[in-house]
C-alpha cells in the first residue's frame, strides 16, 4: 500500500463490525443505507446516503481518519482527511 495515503498505510489489521447496525441510528430509531466501519475505534455507523451521516459526524467530532464498507462483500477503505479510496483483498 506504499502509493495510498499515510493514514491508510498505517492501517495493520482491519476492525470489523460486531453487529450490523448504525449504534446512532438504533439510539434514536433511525433508519440508514450502508454502514462503515472506523478503522480507529471501531465503531459503525452509518454512510453519507444515510439520512443522518453518522460515520461523516463522527469523522468531524473525532478526527479518526479511515473507514472501510461494512456491508458484506465490500473491500474498500477511504480516508477522509485525503479523500483516498483503496481496494483491498
Amino acid at each position: 500500500m506504499s502509493d495510498v495515503c499515510k493514514h491508510i498505510s498505517e492501517i495493520t489489521e482491519l476492525k470489523t463490525p460486531d453487529e450490523f447496525v448504525c449504534e446512532e441510528c438504533m439510539k434514536v430509531g433511525g433508519s440508514w443505507v450502508h454502514l462503515r466501519t472506523c478503522q480507529t475505534c471501531g465503531v459503525t455507523l452509518c454512510c453519507d446516503t444515510s439520512p443522518a451521516k453518522h460515520m461523516t459526524q463522527h469523522f468531524h467530532h473525532t478526527g479518526h481518519p479511515v473507514v472501510i464498507s461494512a456491508e458484506p462483500g465490500d473491500n474498500w477503505m477511504w480516508c477522509y482527511v485525503d479523500e483516498a479510496f483503496v481496494r483491498y483483498t
